[in-house]
């Protein structure tokens, strides 16, 4: 039987470590601070980027690939965009290597230097805008809507598998309109999509608001994102888009001629996510006996375990399992047949409980003869005995109840810790003892920002959409407030 998982309560960050191994998702690679995606960890990921790609689509974007490469000159363009990357660069400076005279092995041939150092992307918005350059001339040009699916590196002393890795999996939206208010309209539109995602495939509660200017993207106008909360109480950023002004388009001198004959600016916009959304998933609803997956997004959605002696049991069990099967994949359900005699149905639960399974069946001789089959699911930690004729349409609604009921708790996580605070002394204390969202007042300034990052550790995760417009005073200096925003330690 598998080992048992350091608890959630005793170790918050150890479980989260055992779980990725254990689930067989991801792993440290030997080159320091980048993963392995497992073939189920890239499953997931798969699901998650083939309904993101649709909704893309069906939102009028194109998918595009810009290259992994940008010449340091570019990124010396747009002053704010360059500080908010530069620590996190990795340089190329190089192009050859070659044998050492001494045959110690290969060094760095220094007649190969590069006239101009490249940058490995870190994001693409400074190669992507030269390119749009060549690309919009005239009104008639406009929109660009492009997205593009890729890997990224930024630099991280510090790495934890798919919440912070040096090179991580991503796509980035890159867009240009001919108006602010078009940039506008598709920097929300593209917010909300993520939500739309969060809410209704991830099964994760997501709020949505603007970043405060110290936390915004190093470039643009305006930042909107969408926050979750994990097991921990912690946030965790989950998206974000971009209005980004004309800030690129003048620094890249991007212009086109509108309607009128006049030359102006384009206006841009810039949205993404990554497989961050892993470690999201991960920590909105995963349990001490391991991965817990919304059935939207679990590569195998139901799984088959015969319990038999004989081979003429098995052949028995088999005949009927596998008619199951084939009516669930006719309802677009993911099932799989476990038959391996390799391994006890014991140890199969376990390895299935672990890796998420929506939900389990499980057939012995005694089931079959009753004509019943054993129905366990997952989040519930339940299980039933239930009629074999139309157990199909049965376990079809499970999945969709199983859906509801992790969103529903998720949300009612969230709500049980979320509170309002008016001190700082409340703030401070609650927030070390309890931990979670705390809706306080704020006087707008970085400066009181500043002051509760560096004594607490905590952040303003966002100014929410749907703020009430509610007089008060700033918990910390106790200035003038026109509404309360969420304050949170974070990932």
């Amino acid at each position: 039987m598998a080992q048992k998982y350091t608890t959630r309560e005793e170790d918050y960050s150890k479980w989260y470590n055992e779980l990725v191994y254990r689930a067989d998702l991801a792993e440290h690679s030997d080159v320091k601070g980048c993963m392995v995606i497992k073939p189920y960890g890239y499953a997931i990921w798969e699901k998650m980027k083939e309904i993101l790609d649709a909704k893309f689509k069906e939102t009028g974007h194109s998918n595009a690939y810009f290259p992994l490469f940008i010449p340091k000159s570019y990124l010396s363009k747009e002053a704010s965009h360059i500080e908010g990357f530069a620590k996190e660069c990795a340089v190329v400076t190089h192009y050859r290597l070659k044998n050492a005279e001494d045959g110690s092995g290969l060094i760095v041939d220094p007649e190969a230097k590069l006239e101009e150092e490249l940058i490995v992307r870190p994001t693409s918005e400074t190669i992507i805008w030269n390119s749009y350059k060549n690309w919009i001339q005239s009104y008639r040009d406009l929109p660009i809507l492009i997205n593009q699916w890729a890997n990224v590196v930024r630099w991280e002393m510090r790495t934890r598998l798919f919440l912070r890795t040096t090179e991580f999996l991503w796509q980035e939206g890159h867009t240009a309109h001919a108006t602010k208010q078009e940039a506008i309209d598709e920097t929300t539109q593209m917010c909300q999509v993520y939500a739309d995602f969060a809410e209704n495939y991830m099964a994760m509660p997501v709020i949505q608001g603007f970043k405060t200017e110290s936390e915004r993207f190093a470039g643009a106008d305006d930042t909107y994102c969408i926050e979750a909360m994990m097991q921990d109480g912690k946030a965790l950023q989950a998206g974000t888009s971009h209005f980004l002004g004309q800030n690129f388009a003048k620094a890249f001198d991007v212009k086109f001629t509108d309607k009128e004959g006049k030359q102006e600016y384009v206006w841009a916009t810039s949205w993404g996510v990554s497989t961050r959304l892993m470690g999201a998933l991960i920590m909105t609803h995963s349990d001490d006996e391991g991965l817990v997956l919304p059935p939207a997004l679990a590569p195998i959605q139901v799984v088959a375990v015969p319990i038999y002696k004989s081979q003429e049991e098995l052949e028995a069990i088999s005949e009927k399992i596998k008619a199951l099967g084939a009516k669930l994949k006719e309802r677009g359900i993911s099932f799989k047949y476990d038959d391996d005699d390799n391994r006890r149905p014991g140890w199969k639960f376990s390895e299935y409980e672990s890796k998420g399974v929506p939900v389990r069946l499980a057939m012995g001789p005694r089931d079959l003869e009753n004509g019943n089959i054993e129905v366990a699911r997952r989040d519930e930690k339940t299980k039933e005995v239930v009629a074999f004729d139309g157990v199909d349409t049965y376990i079809e609604n499970l999945l969709k109840a199983i859906q509801v009921n992790l969103l529903d708790r998720a949300k009612k996580y969230r709500a049980e810790n979320t509170q309002t605070v008016d001190t700082y002394d409340e703030f401070k204390l609650k927030l070390e003892q309890e931990g979670g969202f705390f809706l306080a007042h704020w006087d707008g300034t970085k400066e009181t920002e500043a002051k509760v990052k560096d004594e607490t550790k905590a952040t303003i995760r966002c100014i929410p959409f749907d703020q009430v417009k509610e007089e008060g005073k700033c918990m910390v200096t106790g200035k003038p407030s026109v509404g309360r925003v969420i304050f949170a330690k974070a990932y």
